[in-house]
């Protein structure tokens, strides 16, 4: 065969229109998703039909196309923090545009935040970088995902100290870090108030999974000598959080 391998026609198109469902997070009915990719929109109805008979999409009450149980649970056999970022980066790109901040995805693994995605212009001036392990303590991101801990491994960790100060404004006592914790908790975010690097003021809230569990959050961060109340930043966050969680999960 001379050139390799022949496709499967048909199972691309599916494909395709699979993504496009996703990628629309049920705002749009499936005609108009069909005409956005150039596909008769009788072939995409008999698609769709056949991707929820066999668990790739589902209805949620509202009757949109979200992704089905098949599908989640392929995603779950997967590294379910690598597939939230990759969901995330699109939704971070167009937050970090909007608000004129650098947007930064963190997950938690052996007691640091390891950073996933950062944007936004400016992101270069900022010490982190995508890959790099950071306290958790003191950061918006580190405070969201140590908050949402089962409650053991959250006492565990606040017996780990000492907690450095890295500047005069960072919560070093464990009792201390301990209330604030449970403040982030129960408000659902955080603040980072130039507890890192003099200057540097952030904002950040979970990225929840179906099951409740909190593995990612996302920040909005702003350094410099005028920077807006961080308090500004959270209705933006909460809302690029949602889509996140839809685009990954179907919620």
């Amino acid at each position: 065969m001379r050139n390799g391998t022949p496709k499967v026609a048909a199972f691309r198109r599916m494909l395709a229109m699979l993504d496009a469902v996703l990628a629309d997070g049920g705002q749009s009915g499936i005609a108009a998703i069909a005409r956005g990719i150039g596909m008769p929109v009788a072939t995409a109805h008999r698609q769709v039909a056949t991707l929820v008979e066999e668990g790739y999409l589902a209805r949620d009450q509202a009757r949109r196309h979200i992704a089905g149980p098949r599908l989640i649970g392929m995603l779950h056999r997967l590294d379910e923090k690598q597939i939230v970022a990759a969901c995330a980066a699109p939704v971070l790109h167009r937050l970090a545009a909007e608000s004129g901040t650098v947007v930064q995805l963190g997950t938690f693994e052996n007691d640091m935040v390891t950073y996933r995605v950062k944007t936004g212009q400016g992101a270069g001036a900022l010490f982190s970088r995508v890959g790099m392990q950071l306290e958790a303590y003191c950061s918006g991101i580190g405070k969201v995902l140590l908050a949402n801990l089962p409650d053991d491994h959250r006492r565990a960790y606040l017996a780990t100290g000492p907690f450095p100060a890295l500047t005069a404004r960072t919560i070093t006592d464990p009792a201390a870090i301990a209330d604030e914790l449970e403040r982030v908790r129960a408000q659902g975010f955080a603040f980072d108030a130039q507890e890192v690097a003099d200057g540097l003021v952030c904002a950040a809230v979970p990225v929840s999974w179906p099951d409740g569990r909190v593995l990612a959050a996302i920040s909005s961060s702003q350094f410099g000598e005028q920077v807006r109340p961080p308090e500004e930043l959270l209705p933006a966050l909460r809302a690029a959080a949602r889509d996140i969680e839809r685009t990954a999960f179907g919620g």
